[in-house]
Formats: structure tokens, sequence, C-alpha cells
């Protein structure tokens, strides 16, 4: 059997000192990246939102953005795999069908 080892990291330290940080140009990038992604999987989600909810209340919906495909089920994980069957590499976002669209609480 393998005994894990932990490294504790100092507070305000790197945990991974190798890397070097991003550039403020790169932290920008992402987070515009990463709300056109939304700003998309949220269109889709509000255009299939009213008529889904009616019979798939609280169910789980993973978008595709690319293509505008969803996968619904009520368990997460059958939609995930669902949508990794035919999108394998994809990048996707799961929501919930609900008056928030969250999956959880923060």
């Amino acid at each position: 059997m393998n005994q894990r080892t932990h490294i504790r990291v100092p507070r305000g330290r790197r945990i991974f000192p190798d890397r070097p940080p991003l550039s403020e140009v790169d932290i920008a990038r992402r987070k515009a990246e990463d709300e056109a992604f939304g700003k998309r999987c949220r269109e889709i989600f509000n255009r299939v939102y009213p008529e889904l909810v009616k019979g798939c209340y609280d169910w789980f919906i993973l978008i595709e953005p690319d293509s505008g495909d969803y996968f619904v089920d009520p368990n997460e994980e059958v939609a995930s795999q669902k949508g990794h069957q035919k999108y394998p590499t994809a990048v996707m976002l799961m929501m919930r069908l609900n008056e928030t669209g969250t999956c959880g609480t923060i």
C-alpha cells in the first residue's frame, strides 16, 4: 500500500513555486473567455428553460455551447455521461432546471 506524504505549504506561499505566476494580461484573457463561455451557455439555458422546467423541474442540464446541444437527466452523473459520450473532449456547463439554475449551495 502506498503511503501518502503530506507537504505543508506555509501561508502566503505558492503551492506550485516552479510555475511562474500569470501575467495580468493572461488573467484578463482567461476571465474574458470564461465570461463569454458563460454567456453562451446562459443564452441556451434561457431559451430552453420555459419548455423544460414544466416536466423536468430540478433536473440537471448539461450544455455544450458550440453546438447548442444539451442533455437533461434527474441524475447528475447520468447527464454528465450522456454529454461526454457525444462530446468527449468538449467543455460543458452543468446547471439545474430551477429558478436560479444553480446546482448546489455556496
